[in-house]
């Protein structure tokens, strides 16, 4: 089962804020219910994200109903801003849309039902390209794993954060896959509990050992010597190797680097924005402060009591001992290797 596909008109995806408890699908027939999926964090995971903008656009195009070419491109830029406008922070999804857009405005297309079926074949492509690369990532991530080794592992990014498959958890797959005895710790990754709801939820479906731990217990751990390579995902790589990722990402790599323990991100190189000279021009998105006060709507104390909740924060090049692309494992100087594995050289 897919994160993110299209099915008989419409967009259909994994409930994921109903797991662990429900695996549900749930079928959108509007580019505004797709963002809105985005949004509310229905779908999330860079990837999957992106996938889910690209069916998204595939969809808009068959809402607009008009009968010329250029009055659908029109359409399509609005659609276009609607679905970037969704989540600000991981470049997938601006990545694919613009896929889509430059496919469109390419001129190649005089009648629009040509257009609105390229778009859906390209949308299917970034979907099935997803899961190609992400497998790619895991067998190249998978030779730093030992037979034996404790993993720790912040937020989510197994198949549920991508198309299928996964990123860092898709190198925790592929390493268990070939058969090495593994053990993986898994943050909580408060506030939303992506860890502890859907990372484990993955475990269990895969049969791989693991424990969740509090965000707060990484340290402890890793002083314990227990810990020995943490893996997590990136929403944005900027072209010097600063990343974004789920917030709680920067102390867990500093914890690493602290204890001298290898510290990896694992992106596609559609996750690397060479745009950005630095992390310091990401965009982190700030979300609603009743995501920490009462999360999954269960109130932790009372409503009045103020919160801040940035969804995501930035580690620094220099706690980072690689970045695992589906081109090769990325390592200083990152400036000048991470445009050779987006250029599609192997590194």
């Amino acid at each position: 089962m897919r994160t993110v596909e299209w099915h008989n008109g419409q967009v259909r995806m994994i409930d994921q804020k109903a797991i662990p408890w429900k695996l549900e699908q749930v079928d959108l027939p509007t580019y505004q219910a797709v963002a809105a999926s985005i949004t509310d964090m229905t779908v999330r995971g860079a990837p999957a994200i992106g996938a889910a903008a690209a069916f998204g656009m595939a969809l808009a195009a068959r809402q607009s109903k008009t009968t010329s070419v250029e009055a659908l491109l029109a359409d399509l830029r609005e659609a276009s801003q609607f679905l970037k406008a969704s989540r600000p922070t991981a470049v997938n999804l601006a990545w694919a849309v613009d896929k889509l857009m430059e496919l469109a405005d390419s001129g190649e297309f005089k009648n629009p039902d040509d257009l609105r079926d390229a778009l859906l074949n390209e949308a299917q492509r970034i979907a099935d390209e997803d899961v190609a690369i992400n497998q790619r990532m895991g067998a190249n991530g998978a030779v730093l794993i030992k037979d034996g080794d404790t993993i720790l592992h912040h937020c989510n990014t197994g198949a549920l954060a991508t198309v299928d498959y996964g990123t860092a958890l898709g190198v925790v797959r592929a390493a268990f896959e070939q058969g090495k005895k593994i053990h993986v710790l898994l943050d909580e990754t408060r506030p939303r509990l992506q860890g502890a709801r859907l990372s484990a939820w993955e475990m269990e479906q895969l049969g791989v050992s693991y424990d969740i731990i509090p965000d707060t217990a990484a340290g402890y751990y890793m002083q314990k010597g227990e810990i020995k390579i943490a893996l997590v995902g990136a929403d944005r790589v900027a072209a010097n190797g600063d990343f974004a990722n789920k917030i709680g990402t920067y102390q867990v790599a500093v914890l690493a680097k602290e204890n001298g323990i290898p510290f990896y991100t694992v992106a596609p190189t559609s996750t690397v924005d060479l745009s950005l000279a630095t992390g310091a021009e990401i965009p982190i998105e700030e979300r609603g402060k009743d995501e920490v006060l009462t999360p999954y709507g269960n109130p932790i104390v009372p409503p009045h009591f103020h919160a801040r909740n940035p969804a995501f924060d930035v580690t620094p090049n220099r706690y980072l001992s690689g970045i695992i692309t589906e081109n090769g494992i990325v390592r200083p100087p990152f400036i000048e290797n991470l445009r050779r594995a987006v250029a599609g050289e192997k590194v």
